[in-house]
């Protein structure tokens, strides 16, 4: 084969592995989202009297719960807690993160209303309280960026595969006495966060309050390292620094259910 054969033939072969690379980045970049499965839902939590405030949350069935009346029966009635539930159209999740964009410091900020979870209190006695499962759908973040939001939905969360962002309580520390309507507490709720297919423990600071005996209000905020779950940040143009460190939020506005 002549020299100039040889040097087409490498010249198709860069060619192609070129397509290639630039399809498969174009796909998992900066190609089509994939669309949430369908409108999220909290998880009902399980009633447990018996465990103290300090222990996990009972495990949570699948059922769909049902629609307002505030609950007063079974456990709930004779343990005196009340269920409330995460109100999506008036709740936020969202997360916030350094980068340095074409030479500029920027703080990217990511959010969603697809929040769901619901809380039981007892409003005679904090240190009953229980929460359980938080879920965002991740396929539904959005930042001020078109291209940052395909990129980390595509690359980064791989929202195809792992839609939800998960949170599942193990205790709940500095609680206690009677709730009076307007007051505000300060707490922490220990436990599981889940983003893609790896799980850590994390710990949330809240501050809450209940602004009558069927509303509550609050954020509740940790800061989690990205090495710890593997969320790698793809080589996009102009980016030069990303940080490691995520805030994490969520501005919550909780109704009491009806049932």
């Amino acid at each position: 084969m002549s020299n100039k054969n040889i040097i087409i033939t490498i010249s198709i072969a860069l060619l192609a592995v070129a397509l290639i690379g630039g399809r498969w980045a174009y796909n998992f970049v900066l190609g089509n989202m994939e669309a949430p499965s369908g409108p999220i839902t909290a998880i009902p939590i399980a009633i447990n009297t018996a465990l103290p405030a300090t222990e996990a949350p009972a495990q949570v069935s699948a059922l769909t719960p049902t629609e307002p009346t505030v609950v007063t029966t079974g456990a709930e009635q004779e343990s005196g807690l009340v269920i409330f539930q995460i109100s999506q159209d008036q709740s936020e999740a969202r997360f916030s993160i350094y980068e340095e964009l074409a030479g500029q410091p920027k703080t990217v900020i990511g959010s969603t209303r697809q929040v769901a979870g619901e809380v039981a209190v007892d409003l005679s006695d904090l240190s009953k309280t229980q929460v359980g499962v938080i879920q965002i759908n991740a396929r539904t973040l959005v930042t001020d960026s078109d291209n940052r939001n395909r990129a980390i939905r595509n690359f980064i969360l791989r929202t195809n595969e792992y839609e939800f962002i998960t949170f599942t309580p193990t205790a709940i520390t500095g609680l206690s006495d009677l709730a009076q309507p307007g007051q505000s507490f300060t707490f922490q709720i220990a436990g599981n966060l889940t983003i893609r297919d790896i799980t850590q423990p994390v710990v949330f600071e809240v501050t809450a309050q209940g602004e009558s005996l069927a509303r509550l209000t609050g954020t509740a905020t940790t800061v989690v390292k990205r090495s710890d779950y593997n969320l790698t940040i793809p080589n996009v143009p102009n980016v030069a620094n990303v940080g490691e460190e995520v805030t994490l939020e969520i501005d919550f506005v909780a109704e009491a259910v009806v049932g």
